[in-house]
This record gives C-alpha cells, sequence and structure tokens, in this order.
C-alpha cells in the first residue's frame, strides 16, 4: 500500500531547528519592547505563527491582547503597540491611521513595527509620507522557512507567484537567496547544484554572493544535503493546471489545506462542528495515504477499520491483568487511530459527493485527451459546455488555460469565441484577467495567417542546426511558445501501456494522473540527477525556451558522504503541488533517494487561476 521508505534510504536532517531559530528571534524582537503589550497581527501571518509560537508563548512574554490587522479600527487600551505584519503598502496606512488618531486625541504610545520576512524601503516611505516614521521603530522577523512536514518547508509567500510571474516585481527573490543561505549555514554547502528559469538563475546569483561576503561560515563543514535543484513554476505550468488525484492534493483541491492544516467542516465530521486538523507524518493513517491514488484509498481505510476493530476484539478473552496492560499501553493509541480513521473516512466519502456531483470522470478525460494530443474539437465543445453551464469561472480558466499551454496557443477564431462566451457568462469584470493570463503565458492565442512551425521548418532547411535554434528561439520569444507537444515526445512524458494501467502497483510517476502524464517538472529533475548536468538536454532547454537560464555548479566531493549524494533538496519557486511531491516521493523510493521539498507555497491549478484574477471571489 502505501510508500514505505526503501531500508537503505538516506536520514532526512531536523528540520525542527528552523522553528527553534524563528522562535527565539521574534521572542527578542517583542522583548525589545518590555512590558505589557497588544499585538496586532496580519490575518495571512496567524497560521505561520501559530506553528512557531502559540497563544501561551506570547503570553509568557507580556503580549496582553492579540487583534487582527483589519479596516476598522482598533480599541486597544494598551500603552505599547505592537504589529507582525507583511511589508504591504495597506498595512503601512493602517498603521499611521492608528498613530494619526492617537496624535489627534493627545495620546502617547510606543510603537514597533515588525516585518515579515523582511522590510522594504516602499514602506518606510510610506510611514514618513503619512508623518509617523519618527514614532514607530521598524524590525524585522526574517522567517521564511516554515517546516510543514519532515520533508517539506514552506516560505509562506503565496503572493510570491503573481508578484513575479505576472507583474515582474522581483523583490522576494533576496528572500529566497537569505533562505537558502540559512540552509547552507545550517546543513552544511550543497556539493550539486543545478537550476532551470529566469528567477531560479537570478535567486541562485544573490545566493552565491551571499555566500561569498560570509565565507568561512560553511568551509570545512560536511555537507548534509547532496544535491539541490532549483526550478521555477513557469517552467511547468501545465502540471499545476491538472486535476489532482493523489489523495492529499484531492483533500486540497477540495478542502484547501491552509500552511499544513485543513478545515473539515460537518458534512466530514458527521457532527454540527468543524475539525481542525494537522495534516503530516505524524498522523500514522493519513501518512500511509498521502502519496495513493484515490481509487486506492477506500480499499485501504476500510482494511483499516477491520484491523483497528480486531485489536478492540481481543479484550473479550483477557484476564484482569491482561487488561489493565492493554488498557495503560495500547487503548489510547487505538482510541486516537480510530478518529483519524473516521476523519479520513468522512473527507473521502465527501470528496466522492463532490466528485460525483461535478462529474468528474468527465473532466479528468478532457484533461487527458489535452495532454495526448486527441480529440481537441471534443474538448474545446466541453469547455464551451462547462462555460455556458456557469459551473464555475475558476474551473473554466482552468481548463481553458491547459489548452491554450498543451496546443501552443488558441487559434484566432477559438480564441475569440471562449473569450466571449467567458465574460457573457461570467461578467464582463473578467476581462483584466484575460490579459493577465496573456502576459503570463497561460492563455495566448497563436500568431495569424502562417503558423510558426512552417515558417520554422522552411527556415531550417537554408540554416545550419545551429542557427535553426536560434530562430526558433526567436520564434517562441515572438509568440511565447509552450512548444508542450515537443518537450512531450522529447521527455516522453505520455507513457504508452498495453493494457490497463495498475494503479495499485505505479510503475512509474505517471500515477499521480492516472496513469496518462509524468510530470513535466518531476520529469527533468529524474533526467539531469541521472546525468548530474543538463548534458544532452540541450534540445528541452530550447523548448523550454530557457537556453541562457539552465545552469549546473557541482564541486568536489571528496566531504561529502554517499548517504548525503542520496538527499535532493528540490526548490519551487512559484509554488509547488501535492501532485508533484508525491511523484517525487515515489522517485526517490525507487531510485534510493530521498526529496527534501522547498516552495515559495503550497499551491495548485485553483490558486493558481485566482492570483491571475482580477475578480476577487
Amino acid at each position: 500500500m502505501a510508500f514505505p521508505h526503501r531500508p537503505d534510504a538516506p536520514e532526512l536532517p531536523d528540520f525542527s531547528m528552523l522553528k527553534r531559530l524563528a522562535r527565539d528571534q521574534l521572542i527578542y524582537l517583542l522583548e525589545q519592547l518590555p512590558g505589557k503589550k497588544d499585538l496586532f497581527i496580519e490575518a495571512d501571518l496567524m497560521s505561520p505563527l501559530d506553528r512557531i509560537a502559540n497563544v501561551s508563548i506570547l503570553k509568557q512574554h507580556e503580549v496582553d491582547k492579540l487583534y487582527k490587522v483589519e479596516s476598522k479600527p482598533a480599541l486597544s487600551s494598551n500603552e505599547q503597540l505592537c504589529f507582525l505584519v507583511r511589508p504591504r503598502i495597506k498595512n503601512m496606512r493602517y498603521i499611521a491611521s492608528l498613530v494619526n488618531a492617537d496624535k489627534m486625541a493627545g495620546r502617547t504610545r510606543k510603537y514597533k513595527v515588525i516585518f515579515c520576512p523582511q522590510k522594504f524601503h516602499a514602506c518606510e516611505m510610506v510611514l514618513e509620507e503619512e508623518g509617523v516614521y519618527g514614532d514607530v521603530s521598524c524590525d524585522e522577523w526574517a522567517f521564511s522557512l516554515l517546516p510543514l512536514d519532515v520533508d517539506l518547508l514552506s516560505m509562506e509567500l503565496p503572493e510570491f507567484f503573481r508578484d513575479y510571474f505576472l507583474e515582474g516585481d522581483q523583490r522576494w527573490i533576496n528572500t529566497v537567496a537569505q533562505a537558502l543561505h540559512l540552509l547552507s549555514t545550517l546543513y552544511g554547502p550543497f556539493p550539486n547544484c543545478y537550476g532551470i528559469g529566469r528567477c531560479t538563475k537570478m535567486s541562485y546569483e544573490l545566493w552565491r554572493r551571499l555566500e561569498e561576503e560570509e565565507d568561512g561560515e560553511t568551509k570545512g563543514r560536511r555537507p548534509e544535503i547532496g544535491h539541490i535543484f532549483l526550478l521555477d513554476r513557469d517552467v511547468d505550468f501545465v502540471t499545476a493546471l491538472c486535476s489532482q488525484v493523489v489523495y492529499e492534493g484531492l483533500v486540497d483541491d477540495t478542502f484547501r489545506i491552509k500552511c499544513g492544516s485543513v478545515d473539515f467542516g460537518p458534512e466530514v465530521t458527521s457532527s454540527d462542528r468543524s475539525l481542525k486538523v494537522l495534516l503530516n507524518a505524524e498522523d500514522k493513517v493519513f501518512n500511509e495515504i498521502r502519496n495513493e491514488h484515490f481509487s486506492n484509498v477506500f480499499g485501504f481505510l476500510s482494511q483499516k477499520a477491520r484491523n483497528l476493530q480486531a485489536q478492540y476484539d481481543r479484550r473479550r478473552g483477557m484476564d484482569i491483568k491482561q487488561m489493565k496492560n492493554f488498557v495503560s499501553q495500547e487503548l489510547k493509541g487505538l482510541k486516537q487511530e480510530h478518529r483519524l480513521l473516521s476523519v479520513h473516512i468522512g473527507a473521502c466519502e465527501s470528496i466522492m459527493k463532490k466528485k460525483t456531483k461535478q462529474d468528474f470522470q468527465e473532466l479528468i478525460k478532457t484533461e487527458h485527451a489535452l495532454l495526448e494530443g486527441f480529440n481537441i474539437r471534443e474538448s474545446t465543445s466541453y469547455i464551451e459546455e462547462h462555460i455556458d453551464r456557469q459551473v464555475s469561472p475558476i474551473e473554466s480558466l482552468r481548463l481553458m488555460c491547459l489548452l491554450s499551454i498543451t496546443e501552443n496557443g488558441l487559434i484566432p477564431k477559438d480564441y475569440r469565441s471562449l473569450k466571449t462566451q467567458y465574460l457573457q457568462s461570467y461578467g464582463p469584470e473578467h476581462l483584466l484577467t484575460f490579459s493577465n493570463l496573456r502576459r503570463a503565458g497561460l492563455l495566448t492565442e497563436q500568431a495569424p495567417g502562417d503558423t510558426l512551425t512552417a515558417v520554422e521548418s522552411k527556415v531550417s532547411k537554408l540554416v545550419t542546426d545551429k542557427a535553426a535554434g536560434k530562430i526558433t528561439d526567436a520564434f517562441s520569444s515572438l509568440a511565447k511558445r509552450s512548444n508542450f507537444r515537443a518537450i512531450s515526445k522529447k521527455l516522453n512524458l505520455i507513457p504508452r501501456v498495453d493494457g490497463e494501467y495498475d494503479l495499485k502497483v505505479p510503475r512509474d510517476m505517471a500515477y499521480v494522473f492516472s496513469g496518462a502524464y509524468v510530470p513535466l517538472s518531476c520529469r527533468i529533475i529524474e533526467q539531469v540527477l541521472e546525468r548530474r548536468s543538463w548534458q544532452g538536454l540541450d534540445e528541452v532547454v530550447r523548448l523550454l525556451n530557457c537556453s541562457e537560464l539552465a545552469f549546473t555548479d557541482t564541486t568536489k566531493e571528496d566531504k561529502a558522504s554517499s548517504e548525503c549524494l542520496r538527499l535532493i533538496l528540490v526548490v519551487f519557486l512559484g509554488g509547488c503541488t501535492f501532485s508533484e511531491i508525491s511523484a517525487l516521493r515515489f522517485l526517490g523510493r525507487e531510485k534510493g533517494y530521498r526529496f527534501i521539498f522547498l516552495t515559495t507555497a503550497i499551491t495548485n491549478s485553483a490558486r493558481l487561476m485566482e492570483a491571475m484574477s482580477e475578480v476577487k471571489a
């Protein structure tokens, strides 16, 4: 059933140190404001903060009351106010309005602003413009690595995707470089570095500069992690746009996993209350089903329920001494397992109900047809019907983007038709969203007239291979081409299977998409690790429009143990899906590697579309 790690799998580093570091730094910053104080926290920092320092820890350090940073005025009576916020302009205006209101009332208080994860000059400028810069003290809480699980670190920066890949805003690159620098300081240098993408290259170069400035900190240290692989989200949009079918991915798509935990409503808990559940390796039931294809999960849970019942039934023939042992040693564990089992069975039933209502099978069939390049007309008709029935604005957008990327852009007639139907169905306010998707290369229109491929083939007959490659690059950049079909063929992303694909005993990473497609990001990682470089992948790199943006940096491995060379840190800039995590865990088990994941945030198709949307839900 669930993937047990191979007995020879390397041990993972202890990432709990990152939590302790973040907690100690926050406590140090709070204590710089001695005495009682009220703490104002921005809404999207509440969940990460809860994983680092709960309310009782804050109370120990003289935090009196907690407030949420929101638009309505705060009614704090404390003489000291502390603000824990992201570096955003609207937060500065909120703080300035509080300070100015106090000034008008003739009240003097102490104010401290703690920026997380870093302070931006623009924020200080706003405070200055509002005339309060001299009244507040500013500090940074460099908390940018939150361990969500034993092998998963998140920077919890969901805005990174929109800021960089749509707006071209490079402000978070320094945060990424600082996070990588912290990891290499704590866990030794990385002997082998690989990367692909523009954002990756900038982050890597800045990180290297930080390492050179503080030369000597990691010198002589034994590396704990042998390889680091950095990857931009726009290298592979297709995987992020597909519906997830592994259990953890489906839970995320259906209920939204936020900061490693999920709120299961009454429909799951079978009571009138919601339940917040932390989803990680400590949940024994979840850990066994998280990477499984959903079709296997019910069978596993019912078997688990039978085993649990059998363990409960053992007490019937026990004498008093055995019963005493059973109650003191086993009963608590069995009750905990029973509670978790009923929660996951409830979640499965709820997912099944929702997916049956949505006609999930038909949706998956359409996605597979798009990935394989078959029945494009039928798929387009399905998307049109989806829009006309007003199923969901986000879902309809996602399918249009998937069609566009897999087909290297939509033909002008289809683009205009789908766009018109969408705006008529969901409202003209979505017009700006189309502009955003076009800029990001997610939903594009093919160049009218002669298709680029035809022009390329004519040109390539006249010039040498190298020159032809450069000309194709020029064409690609003109049209922001995705070249998905050609890449798919080169990397064998669509497995050819004789008969049914056995999802119970997966043969490759394609199982995370029901055997129809191997995630492009994961295939690239697999190929580069096999070769220990980008050699032999020149054509793939060119098709990805990353000719100047793929790099390898290896150092001598005399200090690196064979154990550490089987540990690989994969860094996703712009978000990573649970399907990719499951696929790489599978690859690790097959090849004897152990993967560690660092992402700017966990993402899925809905989050991707929402980041691009100008219409807020």
